[in-house]
C-alpha cells in the first residue's frame, strides 16, 4: 500500500461519510458531532444507565503527518460498545474503567490498541500500513474482485478521487485521459446528444464491433444512458487479452466494468450534489469573411460575387447564446450490518451551444442489500431507470450557414423566410420543425450468494435491461422542406419511428477459496446465457392540409392514399451461451498466476463454427517481498507480470452467416393480383465465426521513495486474426455477387505508462501530480487468402466540392491512417495545380498517374492520421481548506487534412471563403484538388479543465460536509493546425484525420458545483 494513496482513498472515504474497518469490507457511518454513536452505540437513553464507574474519555485521531482522520472506527475491546471521529478527528467514548482496551481501526492504517488507564484525553497518531493494499484498492476482473497487489493482467483502476470534474455528458468523460491506451475523442463536441468515440490499444476490426464490452454492475453489455456521475463508484478497464478472455467473444476491444455506488451499514446519510454549466464558443474556430470584409473583396476585384445588401452572422444565428445546463443528484443511503441500502435521483438538463439542441433527463436508481441464514446468505438489488427527453432538431447546418453569402438575410423584405433551391435557411428550420427522442431505459439485476461451506460460494446473477424510444418529426406546410416539394408543395410532413429492445442474462457461478498454509488458491466455475431482441419501426406521409396533428395522426397525410407515404420495419435477436473458469493461485502473496478458459457459442456464428475457445494465462511476481530487496530503501513495491489471452468479436449482424429474403418487386400473376416476389439477398457462409485475438502482455507495477513515485508500465503485443469484411464471390457456385467471411489480420504494439509523484503531503499542504502516455503502432498484416483478394481498402472520404474520393489508403503490410495523394510542386504561371510525378517531374494534374496500383502510380504515401504518443497530466495542490487541480492532455505526430480549406479557402466556391482564402492560399487560380497541400501537423496540447474548490468546516451536527467548485473546461488549446479544434478531429477507426467541413463548435464551459452531505 503506498502511503499517498492510502490516504487519497482514506480521504476519499471519509468525504463519502464511510470509514473502513480494516481487514474487511465493513462499513461505518460518520456523524458531525464529538461522540456520535455508530452502528453499536447505545440507545439515546443509554446515557441514563451508565455506571458510576464508567469512564468518558474524549480524544482526538491524526496520522503521522498531522492530518486528523474523520470516520476513525473507536471500540471498546471485548464489549459492543464503539463510535467514530467526527470531522475534526475528534471522538467521545464511555469505557467501564481504567483497564478498558480502545482499538482504533482505519482504512490503509495499521490498528492501534492503548490501555486507557488514568487517561481521559487521547492524542492518538495512526501509522499508515503498507502491507493493505489488497485489503483498500479492490478492482473488478469480471464475476469478481481483486486486491490490486492480487492482479496479473493489465486493469486500470480509476476511483472518483481521480474522476474529471467538468460535469460528464457520458460516464467515460469522467475518464478522458486518465487510463493509458484508452482513446477517447468526441467528434460531436459538447453536443449533449452526442456519444463519443471509445477505442483501446488500436484498431482491432475492419467490420466488426470495435468498441470495449460495458459491463455495469455485472450486467454484460449493458446501456451507459442509465449511469450519472454521482452513482460511480469506480470504473475499471481490462486493457489485456489475459484479463478480458473471461468475456470471451464480446471483449476483442477490452472490457470496461463500471460499478455503481451501493448501500453501506451505517446511520442514514444524505448527498446532494449539484452544477450550473454555460458554454461560450472556444478556441480553433474557422474565421471566414464578415459581411463588409466580403464586400471589400468584391470591390477590389478579388472575388466574383454579389452584394445582396444585408449583413448577416449566418453562424451566430445558430447559437444558444443563453445556453445553461444543471445536474442535481440527490441520495440516501445506510442501513445495519444486515439491510442496507442506497436510492438516488437525478435530474439533469443540458443545453449544447446550438438552439433547439438539448437533452433533459430524470433518473432514479434503488440499491439494496440483505444477509440472512446466519450471515451465509446475501443478496443484492439493483434497479434503475432513466427518462430522457431529447431535442434533437439542433446541433447541425453549422457548414451551410458559414459558407453563404453574407450580404444575404435568412428574410426577407416583408419579414417572412426567404428560401432558395441551393440551400437551406436553418435558422427558419428551427421554428418551422420539430425533430425528437422520448426515451425510457430501465435495467433491474439481482444476485444473490450462498455460503455453502467454508470457502464455497455458490452464486446466481440475473439481469433484464429494457431500453425503447419514440422519435418524431414534424415539419410545417410553411417550412422550406414542405413549400419546395414537388410532389405535395406546402405540404406538411410527418415522421415516426419506434424501437424497444430487451437484453436478458442469467450467470450462474460457483467459488471455492483455500488457504493452506503459504498457498492461496480461489477457482471460479460459471454459466452464461445472453439473449437480446429488438424491433422497432419507420413511418412517413406528406401532404398535410393543416398543421394541427403533426405526427400524431401521420396517416392523415394525402401521400398515403397514393402509395407514395414510407413505411418499414424489424425485429431480429441473438443468442450467446458460454461455460466459463478461472483459476487463480498465490503462493506466500509473492508469486501468482491465473488461468481463464471460456467456452463460448452465438447463434451469429455459422454452423460449421458455433462454438469457440478462449483460453488466457498470467503470471505475477512481488519482487519487493523478496528478502535480497530489504534492503533497497528506496523501492516500496515492484511487482512483475506477464499475461496471454485470446478474445473474440461477435459484433456483426444477426443472421449474417444465412442465407436471407428480400422482396423482389411486384409482378402481374396469372389470377390478376399484384403480388411480391422474394428471393435471396445474402450469400449463406457456414464457416463464418468470430474475430480472433491474440494478445501478450508483460507490466510493471511500482511504488518508490517512500510511495512518492507509484506508477506502472506495459508493453503489449496484439494481433487480430479472421477479420470480417465482405468480399466479392464467383458466380457460380453463389448467387450473389458478395459474401461475409473471415480473411484479414491485423496488429498492433504499443507501451503505455502510467505514474503518480507526491512530493509533498501534509495537514495544511499537499501536491500529487499524475501522468499517462502511450505510443502505438497499428498495421493492416494482410487482407486476402487463396480465395479472396484485397491488396488494400481506402477510408476517409474528404467529402465536398470536386469529388476528390478517400485520402486513407491501407495496403496490405502497412500501417493504418496513411494519408495518400499528390505532392504539391508549385504552380504555374497562371496559376494552375503543379504536382512531382513519381520520377520527381514537376507537372500538371492532368499528367498524374492516379492508380492505386503502387508499382506504376503517382501518388505516394504523404503523412499519417494516427497519433504517435498520447499523454496528459493533472496537477492536484492542496492547501488549507482549498483544493485546485489543473488538466492538460494531448496528441503528438500526427497529420491531419484541412478538408474547410480545400472547398472554402479556392475562390472557385461562390459563397463566403475564409479568410485564409487571400494570404495563404491566395496562390490558388485552379479547381479543388487533394494533396499534401492541404495536410498540416495535428499536434496539440490542451489545457481541458481547471478546478478550485473549497471544504467549509462546519461545526454542526446537521451538515457532514460542504464543498463548493468552479471548473473551467477547453481553456486553451496550443497547436500549429490552422483548422477547427484537432481535439474534435477523429483519430480512432479506420479512416481518421479528416477535418469536416461542418463540425460542431469547440466551446469552452464555466461551471459552479455544491457538494453537500447531511
Amino acid at each position: 500500500m503506498t502511503k499517498k494513496f492510502t490516504r487519497l482513498i482514506a480521504r476519499r472515504f471519509t468525504k463519502s461519510g464511510y470509514a473502513y474497518c480494516l481487514g474487511s469490507l465493513f462499513f461505518i457511518g460518520t456523524t458531525a458531532s464529538a461522540g456520535a454513536a455508530s452502528l453499536n452505540s447505545e440507545p439515546a437513553n443509554a446515557a441514563s444507565s451508565v455506571r458510576k464507574a464508567d469512564i468518558v474519555i474524549r480524544g482526538n485521531v491524526k496520522d503521522e503527518g498531522g492530518v486528523t482522520l474523520p470516520g476513525v472506527s473507536v471500540k471498546v475491546k471485548g464489549a459492543s460498545t464503539s463510535t467514530s471521529t467526527d470531522n475534526n478527528g475528534n471522538f467521545t467514548i464511555n469505557v467501564p474503567g481504567e483497564s478498558s482496551v480502545l482499538v482504533f481501526t482505519y482504512v490503509g492504517f495499521t490498528s492501534q490498541e492503548i490501555v486507557v488507564g488514568s487517561q481521559t484525553n487521547l492524542n492518538v497518531r495512526l501509522a499508515i500500513s503498507t502491507k493493505s493494499l489488497e485489503e483498500v484498492v479492490v478492482v473488478g476482473i469480471g464475476y469478481g474482485t481483486q486486491g490490486i497487489k492480487e492482479v496479473t493482467s493489465a486493469v486500470a483502476h480509476v476511483g472518483p478521487e481521480q474522476f474529471r470534474q467538468s460535469g460528464s455528458r457520458n460516464p467515460l468523460d469522467l475518464i478522458q485521459g486518465k487510463v493509458a491506451g484508452l482513446n477517447l475523442t468526441r467528434t460531436s463536441g459538447s453536443n449533449p446528444n452526442s456519444g463519443v468515440s471509445i477505442q483501446l490499444r488500436g484498431v482491432v476490426s475492419v467490420a466488426g464491433s470495435a468498441s470495449p464490452l460495458f459491463v455495469i454492475d455485472g450486467i454484460p453489455g449493458a446501456n451507459a444512458d442509465l449511469l450519472q456521475q454521482d452513482d460511480i463508484e469506480s470504473i475499471d478497464v481490462l486493457k489485456d487479452g489475459s484479463g478480458a478472455a473471461i468475456y470471451g467473444t464480446s471483449a476483442n476491444a477490452g472490457v470496461i466494468i463500471i460499478t455503481t455506488k451501493k448501500g453501506r451499514p451505517g446511520p442514514p446519510r444524505f448527498d446532494y450534489n449539484s452544477y450550473l454549466r454555460t458554454e461560450r464558443l472556444g478556441p480553433n474556430r474557422r474565421e471566414f469573411l464578415t459581411a463588409d470584409e466580403f464586400r471589400q473583396k468584391i470591390k477590389e476585384g478579388q472575388i466574383a460575387q454579389q452584394d445582396f445588401g444585408s449583413s448577416t452572422d449566418f453562424l451566430d444565428q445558430l447559437i444558444n447564446h443563453d445556453n445553461l445546463s444543471q445536474n442535481h443528484n440527490l441520495s440516501m443511503s445506510g442501513g445495519s450490518d444486515k439491510t442496507s441500502y442506497r436510492a438516488s435521483l437525478n435530474f439533469r438538463n443540458l443545453e449544447g451551444i446550438s438552439k433547439e439542441n438539448s437533452r433533459k433527463e430524470y433518473a432514479l436508481r434503488l440499491n439494496m442489500n440483505q444477509k440472512g441464514l446466519q450471515d451465509k446468505l446475501n443478496v443484492q438489488l439493483n434497479l434503475v431507470t432513466n427518462f430522457n427527453n431529447a431535442n434533437l432538431l439542433g446541433g447541425g447546418g453549422w457548414e451551410s450557414e458559414a459558407t453563404k453569402n453574407p450580404t444575404l438575410s435568412n428574410f426577407k423584405p416583408d419579414g417572412t423566410y426567404r428560401f432558395d433551391l441551393t440551400s437551406t435557411n436553418e435558422y427558419a428550420r428551427l421554428f418551422q420543425e420539430t425533430n425528437y427522442r422520448k426515451q425510457q431505459t430501465s435495467s433491474a439485476d439481482v444476485k444473490a450468494d450462498l455460503e455453502i461451506l467454508k470457502g464455497l460460494t455458490a452464486s446466481v446473477f440475473g439481469s433484464v435491461t429494457r431500453n425503447s424510444w419514440l422519435d418524431g418529426q414534424y415539419r410545417l406546410k410553411a417550412s422550406e422542406n414542405s413549400v419546395e416539394n414537388t410532389d405535395f408543395p406546402s405540404g406538411g410532413y410527418a415522421y415516426r419511428s419506434p424501437f424497444l429492445s430487451n437484453a436478458f442474462a442469467v450467470e450462474p457461478t460457483i467459488t471455492y477459496n483455500k488457504l493452506i498454509d503459504k498457498h492461496n488458491v480461489t477457482a471460479l466455475a460459471g454459466y452464461s446465457y445472453r439473449y437480446y431482441l429488438e424491433e422497432g419501426g419507420a413511418f412517413s406521409n406528406r401532404g398535410f392540409i393543416n398543421d394541427l396533428f403533426h405526427e400524431d395522426n401521420i396517416a392523415q397525410g394525402s401521400a398515403l392514399a397514393l402509395g407514395k407515404a414510407s413505411m418499414s420495419s424489424f425485429k431480429n435477436d441473438n443468442t450467446l451461451i458460454a461455460f466459463f473458469g478461472r483459476v487463480n493461485y498465490s503462493y506466500n502473496n509473492k508469486y501468482l498466476a491465473q488461468f481463464i478458459l471460456r467456452r463460448e457459442g452465438s447463434s451469429r456464428f455459422g454452423d460449421q463454427n458455433k462454438w469457440g475457445y478462449f483460453p488466457a494465462a498470467s503470471v505475477g511476481w512481488n519482487i519487493s517481498d523478496e528478502s535480497f530487496m530489504d534492503n533497497v530503501n528506496f523501492v516500496d513495491n515492484l511487482k512483475l507480470r506477464v499475461g496471454y489471452g485470446v478474445t473474440g468479436n461477435s459484433g456483426f449482424a444477426n443472421n449474417a452467416s444465412r442465407v436471407t429474403l428480400g422482396g423482389g418487386g411486384r409482378y402481374l400473376f396469372p389470377d390478376g393480383q399484384y403480388l411480391e416476389t422474394y428471393g435471396p439477398t445474402r450469400n449463406a457462409n457456414p464457416n463464418l465465426k468470430w474475430e480472433t485475438k491474440h494478445e501478450l502482455n508483460v507490466g510493471m507495477d511500482f511504488s518508490l521513495f517512500k510511495t512518492k513515485v507509484n506508477g506502472s508500465l506495459e508493453v503489449f503485443d496484439r494481433r487480430v486474426v479472421d477479420l470480417l469484411d465482405t468480399y466479392t464471390s464467383p458466380q457460380p457456385p453463389f448467387i450473389q455477387s458478395s459474401i461475409y467471411t473471415n480473411v484479414g489480420t491485423i496488429s498492433s504494439k504499443g507501451i503505455e505508462l502510467a505514474f503518480n509523484y507526491a512530493p509533498i503531503n501534509r495537514s495544511n499542504l499537499g501536491w500529487d501530480m499524475d501522468f499517462t502516455g502511450s505510443t502505438l503502432k497499428n498495421v493492416l498484416d494482410s487482407y486476402s487468402n487463396d480465395e479472396y483478394k484485397v491488396l488494400f481498402k481506402t477510408f476517409g472520404g474528404i467529402g465536398g466540392a470536386g469529388a476528390l474520393g478517400d485520402a486513407i489508403v491501407t495496403y496490405e503490410g502497412e500501417r493504418l491512417g496513411e494519408f495518400w495523394g499528390k505532392r504539391f510542386a508549385g504552380f504555374d504561371a497562371t496559376g494552375k495545380w503543379l504536382f512531382y510525378n513519381r520520377k520527381g517531374e514537376k507537372v500538371l494534374n492532368a499528367q498524374i498517374n492516379n492508380s492505386r496500383d503502387r508499382a506504376v502510380t503517382d501518388l505516394v504515401k504523404i503523412g499519417n492520421a494516427i497519433p504517435k504518443f498520447y499523454a496528459s497530466m493533472t496537477q492536484n495542490l492542496r492547501f488549507k481548506n482549498f483544493d485546485f487541480r489543473v488538466f492538460f492532455r494531448g496528441k503528438f505526430g500526427h497529420d491531419i487534412l484541412n478538408t474547410s480549406a480545400i472547398s472554402y479557402a479556392n475562390k472557385t466556391w461562390s459563397g463566403n471563403l475564409l479568410k485564409s482564402t487571400f494570404d495563404k492560399y491566395s496562390e490558388i487560380k485552379d479547381t479543388y484538388m487533394y494533396s499534401d497541400y492541404y495536410l498540416e501537423k495535428g499536434s496539440y496540447v490542451k489545457l481541458d479543465e481547471i478546478t478550485l474548490g473549497y471544504n467549509f468546516k462546519l461545526n454542526t451536527k446537521y451538515i457532514r460536509n460542504m464543498r463548493v467548485y468552479a471548473n473551467g473546461q477547453n481553456l486553451a488549446t496550443i497547436t500549429g493546425y490552422t483548422g477547427s479544434d484537432p481535439d474534435y478531429v477523429p483519430d480512432n477507426g479506420l479512416g481518421p484525420g479528416i477535418d469536416g467541413r461542418g463540425p460542431y463548435p469547440s466551446t469552452r464551459s464555466f461551471m459552479v458545483g455544491l457538494n453537500l452531505g447531511f
